[in-house]
Formats: structure tokens, C-alpha cells, sequence
């Protein structure tokens, strides 16, 4: 393993590979998939800080295994926000968003289904990092078109200025780091 940055999340210890971004830049990567500890961990400590919430929003698809546990244990109810059309879609609507870790801009879609199950609902609005909030802000202007009340926005690490927003619940704080 290459250059590692050492933290503990939510009584896990964790080492998170140091990833480039760009000349300037490396991330600590942080992905939940496949780790199970982290995830159940994760999920309880971010409830507790959450307001009263019907349904919980992620986008695909690292915040995925956040947003199923976190409704598992507590509201019972969530919706991910697609990356592409598929075939049981009716009548999809979408945003689009620019991620600090993807190169091309991308598109959130959300069904005709998803719209209902969410209008006139208390919205969480939950993911694996923050870093420069497009993807938050994104699935924001999504939900509000469909009339959805968003309640909160939580993630487990803050990432670099992320940190200092006031808008957010998070657990840690992660730095950037420049070159």
C-alpha cells in the first residue's frame, strides 16, 4: 500500500489510501462498499445528530450503503438519486452536477415513482463526503423542484473547507492535500 492517511470514524480505526486529483491536489479516498463495521457504525452516529426526517436521498453510489443502513435503523424509507436512466424510469427528471472526484459532468435522475414517494416529505439528504458541495447542491434543486422539504444534509466526512459549513452534520473532518 502506497501513502496512507490514518483516522478513526466513528470508533473505527481506518487507513485511506492518498489518491491524485489533479496536479495540485491528492484525496484520502473513503469508500464504504464492503465494509460492513464502518457502514453500521457510521450510520448510528450520524442518526443521532440528524433532525426528524420520512425519507433519505443519496446520490449513486458511494453513499448508497450509508443511505440504506441509516433508513434500515431508522426511517425505514430511502431513494437514490440515479446517474443514468433505466428501464423502469417513467417519466424521469434531472440535474446535473460536477463531482470533485469525477472528471465530466454528470446527471442525477429521479422517477416519476421516486417524485411522488418524495413530494410534501421531510427529506434527509445523506452522503459518503462533502467536499465542495456540487452534488449537494445539485440533489437540493432536484428535490426542491419536486416539492420535497429538505431537513438536512449529513455525511460522514467533511473534506477540506466542507469542514467549516455550518449547513451540514458530519462526524470528522478531511484534508486536502496540496502538492
Amino acid at each position: 500500500m502506497g501513502e496512507v492517511y490514518q483516522m478513526n470514524i466513528a470508533g473505527c480505526d481506518r487507513k485511506l489510501p492518498i489518491c491524485p486529483i489533479n496536479e495540485h491536489m491528492d484525496i484520502a479516498g473513503f469508500v464504504m462498499f464492503s465494509d460492513v463495521e464502518i457502514t453500521e457504525r457510521t450510520a448510528a452516529a450520524l442518526l443521532e445528530k440528524c433532525p426528524e426526517h420520512d425519507v433519505i436521498v443519496t446520490a449513486e453510489s458511494k453513499g448508497i450503503p450509508l443511505a440504506y443502513e441509516m433508513a434500515r435503523i431508522g426511517c425505514r424509507n430511502y431513494v437514490v438519486a440515479r446517474k443514468g436512466i433505466k428501464a423502469y424510469m417513467e417519466d424521469p427528471i434531472h440535474v446535473e452536477v460536477k463531482s470533485i472526484t469525477t472528471d465530466h459532468v454528470q446527471k442525477l435522475y429521479l422517477s416519476k415513482a421516486d417524485c411522488e414517494n418524495l413530494k410534501g416529505k421531510r427529506i434527509l439528504i445523506v452522503d459518503d463526503v462533502i467536499s465542495t458541495g456540487e452534488s449537494l447542491a445539485a440533489m437540493e434543486e432536484l428535490l426542491h423542484t419536486i416539492g420535497g422539504k429538505v431537513v438536512g444534509k449529513a455525511c460522514v466526512l467533511a473534506e477540506g473547507d466542507a469542514k467549516d459549513r455550518t449547513d451540514i452534520i458530519y462526524l470528522e473532518p478531511l484534508p486536502l492535500f496540496f502538492k
